[in-house]
């Protein structure tokens, strides 16, 4: 079992989209706001989250 903190994807870039995501980390406006809160677990759920959010934006980004 690993004690080492999950860090935060944050990336210093700061700004939501239409849809409250932010453009640096692609978490949500909540995602954000509940990260100090969470447990290990949510925060590696939120950090899946954020990745495929990242990816379909890539993707997206491609067309």
């Amino acid at each position: 079992m690993s004690t080492e903190e999950i860090k935060s994807p944050c990336v210093s870039i700061c700004a939501l989209d239409e849809n409250d995501i932010c453009m640096g980390c692609y978490r949500s406006a909540d995602e954000i706001t509940d990260w100090f809160m969470a447990t290990d677990e949510q925060k590696h759920e939120l950090l899946r989250v954020a990745r495929k959010r990242r990816q379909a934006s890539t993707s997206i980004q491609l067309l």
